[in-house]
């Protein structure tokens, strides 16, 4: 099991995700249900893919942190 943090962002349209530790990883939706589908595909995809060729799967470097701001 490998763990990849997605990044969410609402847009003008419905949703996209990428993610931070997979280049050239992304997806959209019209709502965050189907970008959450669709990212998901997405990553099994391309990590599915790098088993086959027998290239190290990336590691997950990146991280999240929620910050409240009193402003």
């Amino acid at each position: 099991m490998v763990k990849y943090l997605v990044v969410f962002e609402k847009t003008d349209t419905g949703f996209s995700a990428y993610v931070p530790d997979l280049p050239g990883i992304a997806a959209s939706g019209n709502d965050k249900k189907m970008v959450e589908q669709n990212i998901y595909e997405a990553i099994t995809f391309h990590l599915e893919t790098l088993i086959e060729d027998n290239i190290p799967l990336p590691e997950a470097l990146s991280e999240s942190e929620v910050m409240v701001f009193n402003v």
